[in-house]
């Protein structure tokens, strides 16, 4: 396999990752929406298996070119909450701020994919990094800011280091959140000078770690995840749940274990986001919740996310799990019913 980011879609035929045929269909694909594999992702991919969980988040297909009414090219409302570059406010307490908007790899359901990449918003200047920081800084309600992009972690530790000590300098922000894939997509890029970037004194890091599927925590990403875990850095880990890739109890189960094993804290389970051409890899919610409902009392409770739906437009996330209780009755685990409050005879 190639040792360098693969970017083209003549590159993954030359790699053996699509077939050569397909190349006219896949160049209207990437033409539109941005293609990176990293070596290690590369190796991680089957090209037995046309159904390979780990391709089908990473290589483009045709069926990206099918865009449904109800699609957005910014379904979680981005831009109507930025009220300046870089800052999304949508809740009271906490902010987005994306300081770039390119990654080390692009996945084919991503809810920015018209936003980032080569072609995408480019990143924050100067002038806008200090308007950013000065919005943040004259919101003492801004309780936590969520460091994401793009990715973060893509950046020199020295740009990193950069914002972590202007937040430094902002009293009322209490902690800074990194949202990355690079730990499992590209774990050489966590290096110590990074992981030291990310503290700054006063202030509280959280690294939350994109992943979807066990096979992505590799023992080199598992490394990489030991340098943050470490230096005294909690880990939390974020998934979405996607047709053909976790949408079944026992593939779900085995990346949230992974990731405990990981000292990684499951936090969301994301419902698929309405972006264009994904329709795809969308499950119902439905499914998610009887995937989520089998899961409950048969797996460590260490291993349960919240199953999370943003709301098209920008109206919040909600958690959209199974219920249990209704009618003045709780089902267990094993599907039982029982009056709560107990009857006293």
């Amino acid at each position: 396999m190639d040792s360098k980011t693969l970017r083209t879609v003549r590159e993954l035929a030359a790699a053996g990752l699509v077939a050569r045929d397909r190349l006219p269909a896949l160049e209207r694909v990437a033409a539109q929406y941005a293609v990176a594999i990293t070596p290690g992702l590369a190796e991680l991919i089957d090209t037995v298996d046309p159904a390979d969980p780990i391709a089908r988040q990473f290589v483009p297909t045709e069926a990206e070119l099918d865009i449904l009414p109800e699609e957005s090219g910014d379904p979680i409302g981005d831009f109507a909450h930025s009220p300046v570059e870089g800052i999304v406010h949508r809740y009271p307490d906490r902010c987005l701020l994306k300081l770039n908007h390119a990654c080390a790899v692009y996945c084919r359901f991503c809810f920015r994919r018209e936003m980032v990449g080569p072609d995408g918003l480019r990143p924050l200047n100067a002038a806008q990094l200090d308007a950013a920081m000065a919005y943040v800084a004259a919101r003492p309600d801004i309780w936590e800011v969520i460091v994401t992009g793009g990715d973060p972690f893509i950046l020199s530790p020295r740009r990193v280091a950069d914002a972590m000590d202007r937040l430094a300098a902002i009293p009322h922000v209490k902690i800074v959140r990194f949202h990355t894939r690079v730990p499992a997509v590209a774990p050489e890029m966590v290096t110590e000078q990074l992981v030291a970037a990310l503290k700054a004194p006063g202030k509280t890091t959280y690294v939350a770690l994109h992943a979807n599927h066990a096979r992505e925590l590799t023992p080199a990403a598992r490394d990489a995840c030991a340098k943050i875990v470490d230096a005294g850095i909690p880990m939390l880990g974020q998934t979405v749940l996607l047709r053909g890739v976790n949408d079944d109890p026992e593939t779900l189960t085995a990346l949230m274990r992974a990731m405990v094993e990981t000292r990684i804290k499951p936090y969301y389970l994301h419902h698929a986001d309405l972006a264009p051409g994904t329709a795809h890899l969308r499950t119902s919610i439905e499914d998610g919740q009887a995937i989520l409902k089998a899961m409950r009392g048969a797996v460590s409770g260490l291993c349960q996310p919240t199953y999370i739906l943003d709301i098209p437009g920008g109206a919040g996330k909600v958690p959209v799990g199974p219920g249990y209780l209704t009618d003045g009755t709780v089902e267990d685990p094993a599907g039982r019913r029982h009056a709560y409050p107990p009857k006293v005879e």
